[in-house]
Protein backbone atom coordinates (compact mmCIF):
# COMPACT_ATOMS: atom_id res chain seq x y z
CA UNK A 1 0.00 0.00 0.00
CA UNK A 2 1.22 3.18 -0.91
CA UNK A 3 1.36 5.93 2.09
CA UNK A 4 1.66 9.84 2.52
CA UNK A 5 5.40 10.04 1.38
CA UNK A 6 5.10 7.47 -1.64
CA UNK A 7 2.58 9.56 -3.05
CA UNK A 8 5.10 12.93 -2.54
CA UNK A 9 7.63 11.21 -4.29
CA UNK A 10 5.76 9.76 -6.95
CA UNK A 11 4.16 13.64 -7.57
CA UNK A 12 7.45 15.06 -7.08
CA UNK A 13 8.96 12.99 -10.23
CA UNK A 14 5.63 14.09 -12.34
CA UNK A 15 6.72 17.69 -11.51
CA UNK A 16 10.57 16.61 -12.54
CA UNK A 17 11.67 13.30 -13.64
CA UNK A 18 14.98 15.28 -12.84
CA UNK A 19 14.56 15.50 -9.72
CA UNK A 20 17.43 14.24 -7.33
CA UNK A 21 17.46 12.25 -4.22
CA UNK A 22 19.12 14.84 -2.20
CA UNK A 23 15.54 17.73 -3.06
CA UNK A 24 13.36 14.49 -2.74
CA UNK A 25 14.55 14.38 0.83
CA UNK A 26 14.43 17.44 1.86
CA UNK A 27 10.77 18.40 0.35
CA UNK A 28 9.44 15.49 1.97
CA UNK A 29 11.86 15.34 5.23
CA UNK A 30 13.37 12.08 5.29
CA UNK A 31 16.96 10.74 4.32
CA UNK A 32 18.38 10.33 0.96
CA UNK A 33 18.61 6.61 1.42
CA UNK A 34 15.29 6.45 2.70
CA UNK A 35 14.39 8.06 -0.49
CA UNK A 36 16.29 5.56 -2.55
CA UNK A 37 14.56 2.37 -0.81
CA UNK A 38 11.37 4.04 -1.26
CA UNK A 39 12.06 4.10 -4.83
CA UNK A 40 13.36 0.96 -5.80
CA UNK A 41 10.06 -0.82 -3.84
CA UNK A 42 7.77 2.03 -5.79
CA UNK A 43 9.58 0.73 -9.21
CA UNK A 44 9.62 -2.91 -8.58
CA UNK A 45 5.59 -2.60 -7.91
CA UNK A 46 5.14 -0.56 -10.90
CA UNK A 47 4.08 2.50 -9.13
CA UNK A 48 6.52 4.52 -10.47
CA UNK A 49 8.23 4.28 -13.78
CA UNK A 50 9.54 6.55 -16.22
CA UNK A 51 8.23 7.01 -19.83
CA UNK A 52 10.44 8.62 -22.44
CA UNK A 53 9.26 9.30 -26.16
CA UNK A 54 7.66 12.47 -27.67
CA UNK A 55 4.51 14.93 -27.73
CA UNK A 56 3.07 14.20 -30.74
CA UNK A 57 1.43 17.34 -31.36
CA UNK A 58 4.65 19.32 -30.79
CA UNK A 59 6.32 17.29 -33.36
CA UNK A 60 3.42 17.60 -36.10
CA UNK A 61 1.58 13.88 -35.73
CA UNK A 62 -2.42 13.09 -35.63
CA UNK A 63 -3.57 11.13 -32.80
CA UNK A 64 -7.30 9.53 -33.37
CA UNK A 65 -9.39 7.78 -30.51
CA UNK A 66 -11.25 5.20 -31.57
CA UNK A 67 -13.94 3.00 -29.47
CA UNK A 68 -15.34 0.07 -30.65
CA UNK A 69 -18.33 -2.24 -30.05
CA UNK A 70 -16.56 -6.10 -30.73
CA UNK A 71 -17.67 -9.28 -29.76
CA UNK A 72 -13.81 -10.22 -29.61
CA UNK A 73 -11.69 -8.01 -27.65
CA UNK A 74 -8.75 -10.03 -27.39
CA UNK A 75 -8.60 -10.39 -31.25
CA UNK A 76 -8.85 -7.03 -31.52
CA UNK A 77 -5.84 -6.30 -29.24
CA UNK A 78 -3.81 -8.75 -30.50
CA UNK A 79 -4.24 -7.20 -34.24
CA UNK A 80 -2.94 -3.65 -33.38
CA UNK A 81 -0.64 -4.95 -29.96
CA UNK A 82 2.45 -4.61 -32.55
CA UNK A 83 1.44 -2.39 -34.54
CA UNK A 84 3.81 0.93 -34.96
CA UNK A 85 0.61 3.44 -35.59
CA UNK A 86 -1.38 2.01 -32.01
CA UNK A 87 -0.58 3.97 -29.01
CA UNK A 88 -2.55 1.88 -26.66
CA UNK A 89 -6.23 0.43 -25.61
CA UNK A 90 -8.39 0.45 -22.70
CA UNK A 91 -11.00 -1.93 -21.73
CA UNK A 92 -14.24 -0.04 -21.16
CA UNK A 93 -17.74 -0.60 -19.70
CA UNK A 94 -20.86 0.54 -21.36
CA UNK A 95 -21.85 0.14 -25.15
CA UNK A 96 -18.33 0.21 -26.53
CA UNK A 97 -16.18 -1.88 -24.52
CA UNK A 98 -13.13 -0.67 -26.40
CA UNK A 99 -11.09 2.29 -26.52
CA UNK A 100 -8.39 2.65 -28.73
CA UNK A 101 -5.47 5.30 -29.49
CA UNK A 102 -3.30 5.39 -32.81
CA UNK A 103 -0.96 8.50 -34.22
CA UNK A 104 0.40 8.93 -37.68
CA UNK A 105 1.56 11.31 -40.11
CA UNK A 106 -1.65 12.18 -41.61
CA UNK A 107 -5.18 12.07 -40.55
CA UNK A 108 -5.89 9.63 -44.50
CA UNK A 109 -3.28 7.14 -43.01
CA UNK A 110 -5.46 6.53 -39.77
CA UNK A 111 -8.67 6.47 -41.27
CA UNK A 112 -7.20 4.09 -43.74
CA UNK A 113 -6.29 2.10 -40.83
CA UNK A 114 -9.41 1.76 -39.40
CA UNK A 115 -11.45 1.37 -42.10
CA UNK A 116 -9.26 -1.55 -43.04
CA UNK A 117 -8.49 -3.15 -40.18
CA UNK A 118 -11.84 -2.56 -37.64
CA UNK A 119 -14.74 -1.53 -40.26
CA UNK A 120 -14.19 -4.61 -42.09
CA UNK A 121 -13.74 -7.08 -39.13
CA UNK A 122 -16.65 -9.72 -38.36
CA UNK A 123 -15.96 -9.12 -34.52
CA UNK A 124 -16.52 -5.60 -34.60
CA UNK A 125 -20.33 -4.58 -34.70
CA UNK A 126 -19.54 -0.11 -33.73
CA UNK A 127 -16.41 2.10 -34.70
CA UNK A 128 -16.58 6.06 -33.44
CA UNK A 129 -13.53 7.38 -34.93
CA UNK A 130 -12.18 10.87 -32.99
CA UNK A 131 -9.18 12.95 -34.11
CA UNK A 132 -7.95 14.43 -31.03
CA UNK A 133 -7.22 18.00 -31.02
CA UNK A 134 -4.71 18.76 -28.26
CA UNK A 135 -4.31 17.65 -24.78
CA UNK A 136 -4.61 19.22 -21.71
CA UNK A 137 -1.60 18.17 -20.07
CA UNK A 138 1.83 17.31 -22.00
CA UNK A 139 1.84 14.15 -23.51
CA UNK A 140 4.98 11.43 -23.58
CA UNK A 141 4.42 8.68 -25.98
CA UNK A 142 6.90 6.10 -26.83
CA UNK A 143 8.54 6.00 -30.19
CA UNK A 144 8.01 3.05 -32.12
CA UNK A 145 11.08 2.73 -34.72
CA UNK A 146 11.91 -0.32 -37.26
CA UNK A 147 15.67 -0.11 -38.19
CA UNK A 148 15.26 -3.20 -40.23
CA UNK A 149 12.13 -3.57 -42.62
CA UNK A 150 10.06 -6.33 -42.26
CA UNK A 151 8.41 -8.45 -45.03
CA UNK A 152 5.06 -8.24 -43.26
CA UNK A 153 3.24 -5.91 -41.22
CA UNK A 154 3.82 -6.61 -37.22
CA UNK A 155 0.13 -6.71 -37.42
CA UNK A 156 0.17 -9.81 -39.54
CA UNK A 157 -2.82 -8.76 -41.41
CA UNK A 158 -3.68 -10.31 -44.91
CA UNK A 159 -3.03 -6.87 -46.85
CA UNK A 160 -0.28 -5.59 -48.53
CA UNK A 161 0.37 -2.05 -48.53
CA UNK A 162 1.00 -1.95 -52.41
CA UNK A 163 -2.38 -3.86 -53.25
CA UNK A 164 -4.44 -1.68 -51.26
CA UNK A 165 -6.51 1.19 -52.82
CA UNK A 166 -5.63 4.11 -50.54
CA UNK A 167 -1.66 3.07 -50.68
CA UNK A 168 -2.30 3.41 -54.47
CA UNK A 169 -3.84 7.00 -54.44
CA UNK A 170 -1.85 8.18 -51.35
CA UNK A 171 -4.48 8.33 -49.13
CA UNK A 172 -2.39 5.96 -46.46
CA UNK A 173 1.58 6.10 -46.56
CA UNK A 174 1.47 2.51 -45.58
CA UNK A 175 3.11 0.55 -42.29
CA UNK A 176 6.32 2.27 -40.76
CA UNK A 177 7.49 -1.60 -40.55
CA UNK A 178 7.75 -2.51 -43.87
CA UNK A 179 9.62 -1.12 -47.34
CA UNK A 180 6.78 -0.01 -48.42
CA UNK A 181 6.32 2.95 -45.79
CA UNK A 182 5.95 6.20 -47.92
CA UNK A 183 6.41 8.16 -44.66
CA UNK A 184 9.33 10.11 -43.41
CA UNK A 185 8.87 9.87 -38.87
CA UNK A 186 8.18 6.76 -37.97
CA UNK A 187 11.15 5.19 -39.22
CA UNK A 188 14.72 4.72 -40.07
CA UNK A 189 15.32 2.40 -42.60
CA UNK A 190 15.28 3.49 -46.92
CA UNK A 191 12.65 3.01 -48.15
CA UNK A 192 12.85 2.22 -51.56
CA UNK A 193 10.77 0.26 -52.97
Amino acid sequence: MLDEKDLKIISLYSKNPEITQEEIAKTIGISQPSVLLRIKRLKSIGALSKQVGLDPFKVGLYMAKVDVTTSNITRIIKLFKKCPYFLNGFITSGRNNLCLFFIAENISTLESIIDNHLRTSNDVQNVEFNIVINAINNLVIPLKVYEKALEKPPCRTNIECKTCPNYEINNCIGCPATKQYKGKFLTSFSTSI
